[in-house]
């Protein structure tokens, strides 16, 4: 299994925190460089074992890092995939783990091309392994076990470069899927962007005083509401047609459900929820 020597990860929260965990339980990386503009943040990773070193410059943490991470919120992955290429040694590789992909790969691309002549050093990553927690102290060495990690070549990623990053990812135990950004953020629209949307609306719709009232499903249903806000708009917005395009569809089933209740048609009501039922049985546990 691969080891890297020095690996750099730009953002040391949940994911980056993990990716650091990870690299460390398993002795895949003899240095893990957390990088970071918060001190006391930064400080935190490395009591909790994230990372063996820190450094709040990205030139100063990168300088000897073969590998680069950038685990921050997506609209400022470009600019700092960009930033690390330009401090970082040759052969350096660069991967991130942001929640959409068209418009991170496409910007992180158009600023490699003026440093690279040939093909890129670069390959957007996804792993659908988050949760409504945040921080380093919410990481966990295990938390791409058998894991969906999305990878998106496109036709300007170098080829030794994408092997590596699906080696990477396999090496930290995450199930790895290679497509292209359009095509995940088209499906993550439906299976993480809009069920976000949804928890969100049902727990904002929800009146105050009737919270000493809720239960499970209300807990189960609103969970991921608990996201960072911040970070949940960048991806809303970043991923806003596809999104769309899910929130059309999840309003006429709505429609559906209400014109059912409205019309008192039981069987079109049991019909809508046996499919709903049937989708969610689909997956398992």
């Amino acid at each position: 299994m691969q080891r890297f020597r020095n690996v750099a990860i730009i953002g040391v929260g949940l994911i980056g925190g993990s990716i650091g965990l990870g690299l460390r339980e398993r002795r895949l990386a003899e240095r893990v460089i957390g990088i970071g503009r918060n001190p006391v943040s930064l400080a935190k990773a490395r009591r909790l074992g994230c990372v063996h070193e820190m450094a709040t410059s990205v030139a100063e943490g990168v300088a000897a890092a073969d590998l680069v991470v950038v685990c921050t919120p997506v609209e400022q992955i470009p600019a700092l995939v960009a930033e690390a290429a330009e401090h970082a040694p040759a052969g350096a590789v660069f991967t991130d783990a942001g929640s959409t992909k068209a418009t991170v790969v496409t910007q992180t691309e158009a600023l490699l091309h003026a440093r690279y002549d040939g093909m890129l050093p670069f390959i957007g990553s996804h792993p659908i392994a988050g949760s409504e927690k945040s921080g380093a102290e919410a990481a966990r060495g295990d938390l791409f076990e058998w894991r969906t990690v999305v990878i998106t070549p496109t036709a300007s990623t170098d080829d030794d470069v994408t092997g590596a990053i699906e080696h990477f990812w396999r090496s930290l135990k995450g199930r790895v899927v290679r497509m292209s950004p359009a095509r995940h953020d088209e499906v993550l629209a439906r299976t993480s962007h809009l069920p976000h949307l949804v928890a969100s609306a049902l727990a904002a719709a929800t009146p105050a005083d009737m919270l000493p009232l809720t239960a499970g499903g209300w807990s189960d249903a609103t969970r991921i509401a608990a996201g960072d806000a911040e970070m949940w708009r960048q991806i809303l917005m970043a991923n806003s047609v596809q999104t769309l395009k899910g929130l059309d569809d999840f309003e006429r089933v709505l429609a559906e459900l209400r014109r059912a209740v409205e019309a008192g048609d039981g069987p079109r009501l049991a019909e809508i929820l046996a499919e709903g039922k049937s989708r969610r049985d689909a997956l398992g546990s």
